[in-house]
């Protein structure tokens, strides 16, 4: 089973045009079975109105795609533009991520993560801090069903502030950290939390925004591939991950062990669009026993 996460930045290629088809053929030359895609748009007038998940799905062969928007609306209006729910209406404009895959999936999931700056009514953007998403699919792979779940996670830093503004932010609604902490950081740990109730083996990927070996110590998971994948021109760090939970998880006939995990192979990929580079993972699994 091939997987890979790509930051795509709407198809916005090195000569600062976007071109669709280019994307969506470099999604295809993947050749991955479940891609994870961020920074996709659908709807919007920078990338042609085209619905960018669904072109890249084309391409590769998906049996099933899912776009989730972060964002809903026109990205590039304040005020129109909003933190999307938990359902939106298939087709609206919006900004976020995308599971993509060659096998059926079973279900599907989504988990709004909590944003470190407010936006007052879902509409009105009080800091910087974008929406957050995490997708989840289950996906019926040959070797037994998988659950990969696809996330991009905020470049928030917490800054010093007084205490007299520390206390009014916290009444408007900003969360409180440590001077220097990233909110990524707590959102690796809130995700972590929050997926024990899917069943393993579990693979979380995508665009972490955290460096090195970060969101493998903070979940205790097992990182498929190392690599740097950012910035694509001269990559100097990673901040796309891959990472693995055989665990236990609750199951119909009581936990599930791990112990599936075979062969794993990873590199990193220049597809020449995007400001990242992709992190592509062969991984094999041995079917479970009954």
């Amino acid at each position: 089973m091939r997987i890979a996460t790509f930051n795509v930045q709407h198809g916005l290629g090195p000569d600062g045009r976007v071109d669709n088809d280019r994307l969506a053929r470099a999604v295809a030359a993947l050749d991955a079975d479940v891609v994870g895609l961020q920074e996709v748009d659908q709807g919007q007038v920078r990338s042609g109105g085209a619905d960018q998940a669904a072109l890249c799905a084309a391409a590769m062969g998906a049996a099933d795609h899912r776009f989730r928007p972060a964002l809903a609306g026109p990205f590039r209006y304040p005020g129109i533009r909003r933190r999307a729910r938990r359902a939106e209406r298939p087709g609206a404009p919006g900004y976020g991520i995308a599971l993509l895959s060659r096998f059926p999936v079973l279900s599907w999931h989504t988990l709004l993560l909590p944003p470190a700056t407010p936006w007052v009514w879902g509409r009105v953007q009080l800091g910087t801090d974008e929406p957050r998403v995490a997708l989840a699919a289950r996906v019926d792979a040959p070797s037994g069903p998988v659950t990969v779940v696809c996330t991009h996670l905020s470049v928030y830093r917490f800054s010093a502030v007084s205490w007299a503004g520390g206390m009014a932010r916290s009444v408007a609604g900003y969360r409180r950290g440590t001077p220097g902490e990233r909110h990524a950081e707590r959102q690796v740990d809130y995700l972590r939390r929050r997926l024990v109730g899917l069943r393993r083996p579990l693979i979380l990927l995508g665009d972490f925004n955290l460096r090195g070996s970060v969101p493998a110590e903070r979940t205790g998971w097992r990182p498929l591939a190392t690599g740097d994948t950012f910035p694509r021109h001269d990559p100097r760090f990673q901040i796309d991950h891959v990472l693995l939970d055989e665990g236990v998880a609750p199951g119909p006939d009581g936990d599930i062990p791990g112990g599936r995990i075979g062969s794993v192979e990873g590199r990193v990929v220049d597809t020449g669009v995007s400001d990242h580079r992709a992190l592509v993972v062969d991984v094999t699994f041995a079917r479970p026993t009954a």
